[in-house]
């Protein structure tokens, strides 16, 4: 073992307990009690699993843990607490020391105060070799050709400091400075004697001070030394010390940095904690997983025949679940990274956002915990009695009785292309599909990219609005949702598909040229979707642009005619608009290139023509990709910053997506994953936002909804795979309010069928549960994946 830290220690005790026979050694280069930091957080997954694969050692963690339930925010002078979420916390120094002492018990060899022989060096002469070197691992950069590391730096300063009190909660509190926002993390634990005067047991915190860089800079912090932060940290939260002072153990100010790697072994070397993957410390998992993989690498060893084909299933079996961790720890730091964006907010709502920023805990799993504080943050939202954020109405556009158009819930349909049309006619499966999911209770149900011409077509099966054909066939469309399903309202999306035109149908190949029959491509410059295999479009000159600004128009007044409740500009994915606002697609050298202002003004000169157009009582909304994943393309701020324009020229609301614009971008795809960014927009700008992307369960539509992240939730594959999502959302909240309406004619199918044969007796009476050696709940494999945790 390279690395003496609590995953090297851990994986040596397991290691030779399953078989005594072997010879284990640590090296670590520190003393025995050397060690940043000071409480560690270990949720209640892990002590399961600890348990279950050594007794003994969760023996001694139960007896040095301090466990406590509550949640306190502090923001503004007031204090909300919310409860039922059970922590545990130790000493780092009292965890080192129980599985030193396990190790030592177990044969182990301890190697303190020595550093480690060159990975390769060990390899020679070891079965295996456990590179547990933490965060700066020299092993995985000793073989970074094969490893293939890549870490990321973030933009927030943090420090790691103690107070000698114990906190009556997990506290979050904010200080709103004349320099920025800084926020206080601090949870208590249990210290050792040396560290708290004599006071065997008494209570000690962890208190991390965090900040952005800038507002680091401008508080003077980057000119201090390890004293003279801790005493200024100390002043700033005076109120939540109680004037009391921090401590420091070797403090200093750090920016976080993710570790990915691309693989975790090579030969009989591999990665384990930190020198494998981190995740922020927001939320309290580096211990957990460094643990975790220990316990999974132990099995692993245990069960597989060779060594090769144990650590390929270790790294099978952990990637899913820290990649899921990490995802998780990433929307937590962007949270606090915008923290400022946030302090506005109304109280409960902020609490809410922080309670919920990384996504797994959401509205019904806090809801479960402490029930009287999500009915308040309801409250505040303006939820109606018994009725969950989903369902509570929402105005889009205009205020009052000047305009707009009221949505009896929060739920859209998202556009999804169909492919079904000919010659750019939606016929009976346009009416089936769109009929089908208007009577299935979303609020606003959006048509497909409905093309400005035929050369606008993406493919031979896209639908359009560039003849009064189409609009007699859309109107058919309209007419039906308005007589059937009252009260949804039918939104069209209009674009154009620039370079990512001329295509095969989805399903014959996504983005591939047509064999045969190709029209002419346009865009914003002669640059192909595909180097080498899509068509080169011609870069629109001042005729062009003014033609197809035309077109836009001329189909916002057939959309218009047609019925439409709401239109959508589509400036998204890569099609004609989106490519003059990516600085990855625009290489124009004219008025319409260059700055951000410049790729702008042919976007919002269609905006303004389709707004002309357009009946002023009903609203439009944008479509924009607010990233491209990619480097060198659009910003977090200039997404911001177009979202801004659009809003100034008169948008309702920013429908929030990203990607599709350049084909080797690489999404970090993930639940919920484009969020954030509809999240940015929202609060920054205090514009209405719809979000979109693998939003996929009612839970995560009403936490985005309640943490103020979205007006508007926008769902795609979901309606897909069940065209009543939306009334089967609220039959499965027991909700029956006007937000989601049956159909007179489906009344009867408003609760869910019953199963297959339910006349046995169910058990009344059963025996207490074996909980085992530790007294714990049983956990039924030593390295099963954990269930993911808030």
């Amino acid at each position: 073992m390279i690395g003496g830290g609590p995953g090297g220690l851990y994986a040596a005790a397991l290691l030779a307990r399953l078989d005594p026979a072997r010879s284990v050694t640590v090296y670590e280069r520190g003393a025995p009690d050397a060690t940043f930091g000071f409480g560690v957080v270990l949720s209640d997954e892990t002590l399961g699993g600890i348990e279950h694969a050594d007794p003994v050692v969760y023996a001694a963690l139960r007896e040095a843990f301090v466990r406590w339930d509550d949640i306190g925010i502090t923001h503004r002078g007031t204090t909300l607490t919310s409860g039922g979420h059970g922590f545990a916390a130790l000493d780092r120094r009292r965890l080192l020391a129980i599985l030193q002492q396990r190790c030592a018990d177990l044969g182990v060899r301890l190697r303190f105060r020595t550093a480690a022989p060159p990975a390769a060096e060990l390899a020679a002469c070891h079965d295996l070799v456990v590179a547990a070197d933490g965060a700066g691992s020299g092993t995985r950069a000793a073989y970074a050709d094969v490893f293939g590391p890549t870490v990321t730096p973030h933009r927030n300063r943090y420090i790691w400091l103690a107070a000698d009190f114990a906190f009556d909660a997990f506290r979050f509190d904010i200080a709103e400075t004349e320099y920025g926002v800084m926020q206080l993390h601090g949870y208590p634990y249990a210290g050792p004697a040396r560290e708290t005067g004599g006071r065997d047991g008494a209570g000690a915190s962890t208190v991390v001070v965090e900040m952005r860089e800038e507002v680091w800079r401008a508080a003077g912090f980057e000119g201090l030394g390890e004293r003279e932060s801790t005493e200024r940290c100390a002043k700033i939260f005076a109120g939540a010390l109680g004037g009391r002072p921090l401590r420091s153990n070797a403090s200093a100010w750090t920016a976080f940095r993710t570790v990915v790697n691309r693989r975790w072994s090579h030969g009989p070397v591999v990665l384990l904690g930190d020198a494998a993957h981190t995740a922020h410390f927001s939320i309290g998992s580096g211990t957990k997983l460094a643990v975790e993989d220990a316990l999974a690498l132990a099995a692993c060893v245990e069960e597989q025949p060779t060594v090769s084909a144990a650590l390929a299933a270790y790294e099978a079996e952990r990637r899913p679940v820290v990649e899921s961790t990490q995802r998780a720890a990433a929307a937590s730091l962007r949270w606090f990274e915008e923290l400022a964006t946030y302090t506005g907010q109304p109280p409960r709502r902020f609490a809410f956002g922080l309670l919920t920023r990384s996504r797994r805990v959401t509205h019904a799993n806090l809801a479960l915990r402490d029930a009287a504080f999500v009915r308040a943050v309801e409250d505040e939202f303006g939820c109606p009695p018994g009725t969950p954020p989903m369902f509570t109405p929402f105005r889009l556009g205009g205020t009052g009785a000047g305009g707009g158009v009221e949505l009896r819930n929060r739920v859209v349909v998202s556009a999804m292309d169909m492919y079904r049309a000919q010659e750019g006619v939606p016929g009976d499966f346009h009416l089936v599909h769109l009929g089908a999911r208007a009577l299935g209770g979303a609020g606003l149900v959006m048509t497909e990219m409905v093309c400005v011409s035929p050369e606008g077509r993406i493919t031979p099966g896209c639908t359009g609005l560039y003849t009064e054909e189409q609009a007699a066939a859309w109107r058919r469309i309209t007419d039906f949702v308005h007589t059937e399903a009252p009260g949804t309202a039918l939104g069209v999306q209009l674009g154009h598909s620039g370079r990512k035109g001329s295509t095969r149908l989805m399903w014959e190949g996504m983005d591939d040229p047509l064999p045969a029959g190709n029209w002419p491509l346009a865009a914003a410059s002669p640059l192909p979707y595909r180097p080498g295999v899509s068509q080169v479009p011609a870069e629109l000159d001042e005729d062009g642009l003014a033609a197809v600004r035309r077109r836009f128009a001329d189909a916002a007044r057939r959309a218009a005619d047609a019925g439409f409740d709401v239109l959508e500009l589509h400036c998204a994915h890569g099609y004609l608009l989106s490519g003059f606002l990516s600085p990855l697609t625009n290489r124009r050298t004219d008025r319409y290139g260059g700055g951000l202002d410049a790729r702008l003004r042919y976007p919002l000169e269609v905006f303004d023509a389709v707004r002309a157009a357009w009946p002023a009582g009903r609203p439009l909304t944008v479509r924009i990709s607010a990233a491209d994943w990619a480097p060198g393309g659009t910003s977090p701020e200039e997404a911001v910053a177009i979202a801004r324009a659009f809003t100034e020229h008169g948008a309702a609301a920013l429908d929030v997506s990203t990607g599709q614009v350049v084909a080797d971008e690489k999404p970090e795809f993930g639940r919920s994953y484009q969020t954030p960014y509809a999240d940015l927009i929202r609060n920054t700008l205090h514009v209405p936002v719809i979000a979109v992307g693998a939003i996929s369960s009612w839970d995560d539509v009403n936490s985005l909804l309640l943490a103020g992240r979205a007006d508007l939730c926008a769902l795609a594959r979901p309606h897909l795979y069940d065209p009543q999502w939306t009334l089967h959302a609220a039959a499965d909240q027991g909700y029956a309010g006007p937000g989601a309406p049956w159909p007179a004619p489906y009344a009867a199918g408003s609760r869910k069928p019953p199963g297959g044969r339910e006349s046995d007796p169910k058990p009344r009476l059963s025996p207490p549960p074996d909980r085992g050696a530790g007294g714990g709940p049983p956990v039924p494999r030593a390295h099963s994946a954990p269930r993911a945790h808030g």
